[in-house]
């Protein structure tokens, strides 16, 4: 599991050091304590944020995330009924012919779909971006909200 230290996470996430510290305490996102007894973000919390609000990684201050009632909810409930998913970065992406091979880590595990590569295209896949793995029996499908796709 990748730890991110309290200012790289900030910086990624386009809030400052002493908002994520808030974040921390108030339960909006998880921390792992090191045994200095020092924060650290699981990379797999600031993809979920990230997805979450629908926005790509920082390099500048972008707008604060909307609140959400529950914190690991992954700002998709009232959009689809499938709960589960998987939130993830875009580790691989191979397109041959009408067919996309998307690879997504979700927190050191590896989940592939097979979709289509106009559905590639139309959710504007690229390697390094959050997406979630959206599980239903033996399907596997890639989505993305509809704000990441602007």
């Amino acid at each position: 599991m990748e730890l991110l230290h309290l200012a790289d996470a900030a910086q990624e996430l386009g809030v400052s050091y002493p908002t994520l510290k808030q974040w921390i305490y108030h339960g909006k996102i998880h921390s792992v304590k090191t045994a200095g007894g020092h924060h650290r973000i699981p990379r797999t919390e600031v993809d979920r944020v990230l997805f979450a609000t629908g926005r790509k990684a920082a390099t500048s201050a972008p707008p604060k995330p909307r609140r959400s009632q529950n914190a690991s909810q992954s700002g998709l409930e009232h959009l689809i009924s499938g709960r589960n998913q998987l939130v993830g970065r875009i580790r691989a992406l191979e397109v041959v012919g009408l067919l996309a091979k998307v690879t997504l880590d979700v927190g050191g595990q590896f989940v592939t779909a097979i979709i289509t590569r106009d559905a590639c295209r139309d959710l504007d896949l690229k390697v390094g971006e959050t997406a979630a793995a959206l599980i239903k029996a033996t399907e596997v499908m890639i989505v993305r909200p509809v704000a990441a796709r602007k």
